[in-house]
């Protein structure tokens, strides 16, 4: 609207050129471009340049209606103007009584100003033109009021009025409007500039609108009354503060005086009220009043309101950008720091950044990826770039590159086929375990002979502390491989082997694909530790899952979720570790190589700590070899007593034990022998006298000899402190009490005792079978069985007095013990469950004991299951009953004969010293536990 009215203005001001003309009106008029009001309205518009009110104007007040005024002018513009359109002779203002009626929707029009308005009644509009035409180019513009019984608003409201004829529009109209003269018509729009008010008196015509009116003139007033004054610098005050808010206010301050030659109080008035934001009825309130004062003082309401609700914007648009989050003004520094950076050339996008880091992780290695997963990395590198930074999938896109190509694809580190170099390696982490480290140089024998290495599988099980997951560390380092450990015990989530898919959020690759992100090599050693512990929730089952990770046959193809490419994993070696392998579920065991470690014996357990423990232990404690000494008795002692576990970590915990009192006493006597400041300051410290008194059993004396890293005179300081001796009967005061007993209660077993060979996850241990008489009499025959027992040995108690009851009939008919006697068979440590069928022989020869009255052969252990036929069947454990039974000082030993290939297979420290029988029939154990062969 607002260049339309600048145009308009243009025009008008070209077609009316201002001279000598306009000066002669303006003297004639009484108009005085100095007066109060120009300066006052200069200052508020900021315009210093005077030719701003050097303009043309249209209208005028009725004023004598003498002059040339505007008519002259426009005469004299008319005839220099070859294409002028209206005739020189134009009527004035006063002359129009009869005019057409215009209904404005919006607000009314005020004299002064320029309204553009649309017609789009066709009559209406025709007669707009022909009265143009006719020399008569004006017309009355009334406010429409609103109708009380419709609820249309908007457009549908201007709609109905434009569809109002005569009468109905008449009564829609207010009466007071004003003299509009009509300064272009384009189309159906039509530009009016008011000139005067007017008031409807009555109709003259229905089709178009025409009306009678009435000229309407100010009341007189006093121009030097004090009120008016101080009411209109008032009002100015508050235009200034007004048009400070708002540039398009203050360019209606200058299209208004291009064409008001007086700015005095009534036009103020409607000024103010003209740029004011109120609504129509308040404007028209304004355009009624006749009054100067009265219309001075609704103006300045109005723009009071007007400041008030500026007041009300600045806030709500404080408000607003206060609610702009740090986050939000951030993004928007860090998108212009970034766009800088670009322009000078210190950094290229986020996007080509990216890619060409990924671009420089694939270049070397390009020969080595696979066709399959490049054709991959090539297509989301597109994607890539396609996508916004902002996005979600960007994101996404942007970490599955970033795992695909930090993949070591095709890179294999250099493999160590020298087998003597590689068993020199392994006999220095570990002492013993010859079976596993035969296995090892058998893998590397192959793989120098192939000149490749192809992944396998080794499952490593024994009890706890035997050094299982050490020896994945020493196998990686005898290979030359790299080595990864994760443990799946409890694992029970498919995912975190397979992967999660890419679609959920916080995706990510399963085990083995960071394995190989974290080592940088295809072939690494990976370490599953508590293979024997998977667990099974409801996210699937992930021992089945573990089958195309560890079957040969397929993880040369293994699919993670994740990335969705297959990998090769046949080059990796996978050494698992297990407690117990019967918890294994078979298809996953069917695919390993079992390699049992079933524990030290005591002379192992001697070396262990000597070697390894022992050293590494005084090392962590800061202690010198020459500052204690740990007599091997009392290493024994600790290993016999607080140690019989089948492996060594308790053992390691109670060596730690012992280094940190040592170490604690070795301070307290450093604190004490501190020598003075006076002695320090001596080139030598003079020796401690000896005396008579000898040394006591636990400490001796011994020399340090302290030499400063940077003194100025490198003096020597010798200091004596004690030499700690941890010996067998000192060795309570670092540990404390025994923990364990001599497992053997009996040197000489009692009549229906009989020591058995038992295995347990923590290795072997010796078992004692007591059988005792309850009760006797005639047909009293009974079993009483305790010792918190399983249902299996339950059954084998039942079989074994069978048995026993067989045999005894067969050796001596006369003897009826078992059909006359209530016994009770009894298990010591009644607190641990037992079961299994191994104690069978052992439940018998008890029984036979006491039927019998004969005491068992000393130092003998045995351990076999029985059938009922009397046939002993092979039993599981060999070499963890052997140790045990070595570590009770069992020098005979009775196994099944199927047992044998297992005996013969331990190492000969193992064997040393023992009489090992092996039997398949109960006769032969009879034999040998009464010692009936020497009868």
């Amino acid at each position: 609207m607002l260049k339309a009215l600048r145009s308009s203005s243009c025009l008008q001001q070209a077609r009316f050129p201002t001279g000598t003309s306009y000066l002669q009106s303006s003297s004639r008029h009484g108009t005085k471009l100095a007066s109060p009001f120009h300066g006052v309205l200069r200052s508020v518009i900021g315009n210093k340049n005077p030719k701003l009110f050097q303009r043309v104007f249209f209208c005028s007040d009725a004023g004598d209606g003498s002059g040339s005024g505007p008519e002259s002018a426009i005469e004299e513009a008319e005839s220099k103007s070859p294409a002028a359109i209206v005739p020189t002779a134009i009527k004035k203002p006063d002359d129009f009584l009869t005019v057409l009626a215009l209904p404005l929707p919006h607000r009314p029009l005020f004299p002064g100003f320029y309204m553009p308005i649309y017609v789009k009644d066709p009559k209406l509009l025709a007669a707009l033109v022909e009265s143009r035409k006719r020399q008569a180019p004006y017309a009355g513009a009334f406010l429409v009021k609103d109708d009380p019984g419709s609820e249309a608003t908007g457009a549908d409201a201007e709609k109905n009025i434009y569809e109002l004829k005569g009468k109905d529009l008449l009564n829609r109209l207010h009466e007071v409007g004003t003299l509009a003269q009509i300064t272009s018509i384009q189309g159906d729009q039509v530009v009016l500039i008011g000139h005067r008010r007017l008031r409807i008196t009555e109709m003259v015509s229905e089709d178009p609108l025409t009306v009678q009116v009435d000229h309407l003139k100010d009341s007189p007033y006093n121009k030097d009354d004090d009120v008016i004054k101080a009411t209109s610098f008032e009002v100015i005050t508050t235009l200034r503060d007004v048009l400070k808010t708002s540039s398009l206010w203050r360019d209606h301050v200058q299209t208004y005086n291009q064409h008001i030659g007086d700015f005095n109080y009534p036009r103020l008035a409607d000024f103010s009220a003209a740029i004011s934001g109120s609504n129509k009825l308040q404007c028209q309130q304004v355009l009624e009043e006749l009054d100067v004062y009265k219309r001075l003082r609704l103006s300045l309401e109005l723009l009071k309101k007007e400041m008030e609700i500026h007041k009300i914007q600045e806030s709500i648009a404080k408000a607003i950008e206060e609610k702009i989050s740090t986050e939000q003004r951030r993004y928007l520094l860090n998108e212009q720091y970034k766009a800088i950076k670009k322009e000078l050339g210190l950094e290229t996008d986020d996007k080509t950044a990216l890619t060409d880091k990924f671009r420089d992780r694939i270049d070397p290695n390009k020969e080595k990826i696979p066709p399959h997963v490049l054709q991959v990395i090539e297509e989301e590198l597109k994607k890539l770039q396609l996508l916004e930074a902002s996005s979600s999938e960007f994101n996404v896109t942007r970490n599955y590159l970033d795992w695909l190509t930090a993949l070591p694809w095709g890179n294999y580190s250099d493999e160590n086929f020298n087998v003597l170099q590689a068993q020199t390696i392994l006999d220095e982490d570990h002492y013993g375990l010859s079976d596993v480290k035969e296995r090892i140089l058998e893998f590397i024998a192959v793989g120098k002979l192939r000149g490749t290495s192809q992944g396998k599988i080794i499952c490593l099980s024994g009890p706890p502390g035997v050094g299982k997951t050490s020896i994945g560390r020493s196998i990686a380092r005898a290979l030359n491989r790299k080595f990864y450990r994760f443990s799946v015990g409890g694992l029970s989530d498919v995912a975190e082997i397979k992967g999660h898919r890419r679609t959920y959020i916080g995706a990510m690759p399963g085990k083995m694909v960071q394995c190989l992100k974290s080592v940088g090599t295809a072939n690494p050693l990976v370490l599953i530790d508590e293979i024997d512990k998977l667990g099974r929730g409801h996210a699937g089952d992930p021992a089945s899952a573990m089958l195309e990770l560890l079957d040969p046959e397929q993880n040369a193809n293994f699919l993670d979720h994740y990335l969705d490419v297959p990998i090769d994993l046949s080059k990796v070696l996978f050494v698992c570790t297990a407690n117990v392998v019967e918890t294994i579920p078979n298809p996953l065991l069917d695919r390993m190589e079992i390699i049992p470690i079933a524990g030290y014996i005591t002379d192992e357990k001697m070396h262990i700590a000597r070697d390894y423990l022992e050293k590494t232990t005084r090392d962590a404690c800061g202690i010198k070899p020459q500052q204690v000494e740990v007599t091997d008795a009392a290493l024994l002692s600790l290993i016999e007593n607080y140690c019989r576990e089948a492996g060594v970590r308790n053992l390691q915990k109670q060596i730690e034990k012992i280094y940190r009192k040592i170490a604690l006493q070795l301070v307290r006597q450093g604190a004490e022998n501190e020598p003075t400041p006076e002695a320090k300051s001596s080139v030598e410290l003079s020796e401690t006298e000896s005396n008579d008194e000898p040394i006591s059993d636990t400490t001796e004396e011994a020399e340090v000899i302290i030499k400063p890293d940077d003194s100025a005179t490198h003096i020597e300081e010798t200091i004596t402190i004690d030499k700690v001796s941890v010996n067998e009967e000192n060795l309570a005061d670092y540990v404390g009490k025994p923990v364990f007993h001599a497992e053997r209660m009996y040197d000489q077993t009692p009549l229906g005792v009989v020591m058995g060979l038992a295995w347990t996850a923590m290795g072997g241990s010796t078992l004692y079978i007591e059988t005792t008489t309850v009760e006797q009499g005639e047909g009293k025959s009974a079993l009483n069985l305790t010792g918190q027992l399983g249902d299996v040995m339950k059954e084998s108690a039942q079989i074994a007095h069978t048995v026993a009851r067989a045999i005894l009939a067969g050796k001596d008919r006369d003897n009826t013990f078992f059909a006359n006697s209530k016994l009770h068979l009894h298990v010591p440590a009644g607190a641990t469950p037992k079961d299994g069928p191994s104690a069978g022989c052992t439940m018998i020869t008890s029984m036979l004991s006491l039927a019998m009255n004969k005491n068992v052969k000393k130092d003998l252990a045995m351990t076999g299951e029985v059938t009922l036929t009397g046939r002993v069947l092979p039993i599981g454990g060999v070499k963890e009953k052997t140790i045990a039974a070595r570590r009770s000082g069992v020098k005979t030993i009775i196994f099944p004969l199927a047992n044998k290939r297992d005996f013969d297979e331990l190492a000969a420290n193992v064997k040393e010293g023992l009489d090992v029988h092996f039997v398949d029939d109960y006769n032969q154990i009879f034999d040998l536990a009464f010692d009936t062969q020497e009868k």
